[in-house]
């Protein structure tokens, strides 16, 4: 029997978001802050993506890596002797947060938390492999390459007119990471998406 790293991962992520609060002093060590960066801390690139704020935010996050991560997992883990997709998920946090931790490096109010930014690089790489997917998307079906187009728009602009405390930025370049990495690894899978896009397979 292969073990699923996406369940192990979903696993891990909810033992450690739930430990978190119910234990503030956990919170506060895994959380991404820029202070403790500086002083050394950077195993937090990383744990930051295993706490959530609330119990719909660490929901929504698992149910979407549950459906995508893994179809995507099949595809990494021909990498890095069978640890390719555990390793792309720890690069997607890692990547997603540092250009929102360079424009904050000097604002001890500002944290994160949250796998989003890992979140955005799985489902993206999913569009490259199956654009016209149908998805769910709060109950609407719409196909994958729609809600991309959709979701990075949305990420822009709410970037630029709210500031509501969700990190746009790592959605944003968590979504680019994961577009890039995919393709260095594939990188016919650029004119296999483009025929894909040109000649669509409603569902698949």
């Amino acid at each position: 029997m292969v073990l699923s790293h996406t369940l192990t991962l979903i696993f891990i992520t909810v033992l450690v978001s739930m430990l978190a609060w119910s234990h503030p002093r956990v919170m506060n060590r895994l959380v991404f802050w820029s202070p403790a960066i500086q002083k050394g801390q950077f195993d937090r690139f990383i744990t930051y993506g295993f706490v959530h704020s609330n119990f719909m935010h660490l929901l929504f996050n698992m149910v979407t890596l549950y459906f995508f991560g893994q179809a995507i997992e099949r595809f990494y883990r021909q990498f890095a002797f069978d640890m390719g997709f555990a390793l792309f998920y720890i690069g997607a946090l890692m990547i997603a947060i540092l250009p929102s931790y360079w424009s904050n490096r000097n604002n001890p109010q500002w944290a994160s938390l949250g796998a989003s930014g890992a979140i955005s690089a799985i489902l993206f790489a999913f569009v490259l492999f199956s654009p016209w997917s149908l998805i769910w998307v709060f109950f609407v079906p719409m196909p994958a390459i729609v809600f991309a187009i959709l979701y990075v728009g949305y990420t822009l602009w709410a970037q630029r007119r709210y500031n509501s405390g969700i990190n746009h930025s790592a959605h944003l370049w968590g979504a680019i990471y994961g577009v890039v990495m995919t393709m260095i690894l594939q990188p016919s899978l650029g004119s296999q998406f483009a025929y894909r896009l040109l000649h669509p397979q409603f569902g698949g």
